[in-house]
């Protein structure tokens, strides 16, 4: 287990560097080097890639992750690997045909509040590709155990590029053309650094004959790509839908807050890398007590952690906003209620991991789809009558539901719930501490309030959670994840 505690902690220093990189970009550089309607255009194209991405792969990278392990023929494994680096291909070839058939009808349709969208359409299909392919290298490096290289150019190499190209955009180096000739340079980059790296590790032996399984492999490929089509288009199609339905710049003014909002959910990637493993082990070694401990522990250590950024984020939301460039004002209530939505997701610990490990993993399919159409409807109805509040209103709407519904599932299935005696005074702790911090500032600078009134809360809110004992078994996941990364070290 020493080799998954050690990744899983290199890849929570990645993943917080990449927000803090990401914030810079959102808040900061993009705001204020580009136009709104040209940062909403990036965001547009950015998104659609996202939601067209897991076609184009069609569930390659899942697959790899699945099978891999199961080939005791070396042959047939090769056999295997060569099928899986076609299928992108093919994929790829049969909806580039497709586009280029219908791409009057769908440029038509995607651009009816903005034509300028029209000419931008190859770059979605484009970095679609890339990123599948990106994906599948990633995947390919995964099933050898070595996940860190690969988070680290997944998570940070685009944003570094990003801020790169943002600065030459503000000295006049590129025009937004060129900046987005590069941005799609730098996903042809970071996919090919990605495939060498994976290769160095496993380097490919090409046999193009369909593996014993290739049915098998198929038919879990096609169950995933719906799975996980479902999931991108509840992630991204807010924004692809605002891009169609509202000006431009109302894409670019939901980002941010979408941003500034999903920071809550930045502790639950990092954790995942750590609890997934433990609740597979768990669960195919039918340890139901450490299923029902690991459950209750990830939730209530997520609400503690995700509950004070959740705080720090919404009582300075107002001063934030004063940093930033006027017109993005608007975006307070997308704030609140997008993190409403993330604390809530946090609240609920490894539910996703539990199912998705478990022998009930095929229910992640309806319930993908069914909170995917959700959020289509909720989006259509709402964003006409209240804008970018519409679309948040609907994923919170969305998340409230269901995942009300996974815990419903995993109660009903394992007999197990994640709250505790000590949940009830936590969330009491947060809603006492929102009160008091949230309709007041310091008579000073944004910066300088945001600093002081963060750090007055913090410390109040680390006191009053030491005192009440939620911090508990925190620690003593910190100090099993620090032996095991740092053997000797004493915590």
């Amino acid at each position: 287990m020493g080799i998954v505690f050690r990744q899983s902690f290199r890849n929570t220093i990645i993943i917080y560097t990449a927000f803090v990189i990401g914030g810079i970009n959102t808040l900061f550089l993009y705001t204020r080097f580009l136009e709104d309607k040209q940062y909403g255009l990036v965001i547009f194209i950015l998104s659609g890639a996202n939601l067209l991405m897991p076609l184009m792969a069609f569930g390659s990278q899942y697959s790899i992750i699945k099978f891999y392990s199961s080939y005791t023929d070396t042959g047939q494994r090769e056999r295997f690997l060569s099928f899986m680096l076609i299928l992108p291909l093919i994929m790829g070839l049969l909806t580039g045909a497709l586009g280029a058939l219908f791409y009057g009808q769908i440029a038509g349709f995607l651009s009816q509040k903005n034509e300028n969208i029209q000419g931008y359409l190859p770059y979605i299909y484009i970095i679609a590709v890339l990123t599948a392919y990106f994906e599948l290298f990633y995947a390919w490096a995964k099933v050898q155990l070595q996940s860190v290289f690969g988070n680290f150019i997944r998570e940070m190499f685009t944003r570094i590029a990003v801020m790169i190209l943002l600065v030459l955009v503000y000295f006049k180096v590129l025009d937004f053309n060129g900046f987005l000739n590069a941005l799609v340079l730098s996903y042809i980059l970071r996919m090919l650094v990605m495939k060498l790296y994976a290769f160095k590790l496993h380097p490919p032996r090409l046999d193009f004959r369909f593996p014993a399984n290739a049915r098998e492999v198929l038919r879990y490929a096609f169950y995933i790509i719906l799975a996980a089509s479902a999931g991108s288009l509840l992630l991204d199609i807010d924004k692809v839908m605002i891009g169609g339905k509202l000006p431009l710049e109302n894409t670019a003014f939901y980002t941010v807050a979408l941003f500034i909002g999903s920071v809550i959910e930045a502790p639950g990637r990092a954790m995942s890398h750590i609890v997934q493993p433990l609740t597979s082990k768990a669960i195919n070694e039918g340890n139901d007590g450490e299923i029902a401990a690991l459950y209750k522990k990830s939730s209530m250590n997520l609400l503690l952690v995700s509950g004070l950024i959740y705080l720090l984020v919404n009582v300075n939301i107002q001063e934030l906003y004063r940093i930033l460039p006027p017109q993005y004002a608007g975006g307070t209530w997308v704030v609140w209620m997008i993190s409403t939505a993330k604390l809530y997701h946090m609240f609920l610990g490894n539910n996703g991991a539990i199912i998705s490990n478990s022998k009930y993993y095929r229910i992640l399919l309806p319930y993908s789809v069914f909170s995917a159409l959700s959020v289509v409807v909720l989006n259509v109805i709402l964003i006409n009558k209240i804008g970018i509040n519409g679309a948040a209103l609907a994923t919170l709407l969305v998340v409230l539901v269901f995942n009300t519904l996974k815990i419903w599932f995993v109660k009903h299935k394992f007999g197990i719930l994640p709250f505790t005696g000590k949940t009830v005074w936590l969330l009491l702790t947060l809603m006492l501490f929102f009160a008091g911090f949230k309709f007041w500032d310091f008579p000073f600078h944004p910066v300088v309030n945001i600093v002081l009134k963060s750090a007055v809360l913090a410390g109040l809110y680390l006191y009053v959670a030491v005192k009440l004992h939620f911090t508990g078994e925190s620690l003593r996941v910190w100090r099993q994840v620090v032996s095991k990364v740092f053997p000797g070290k004493k915590t």
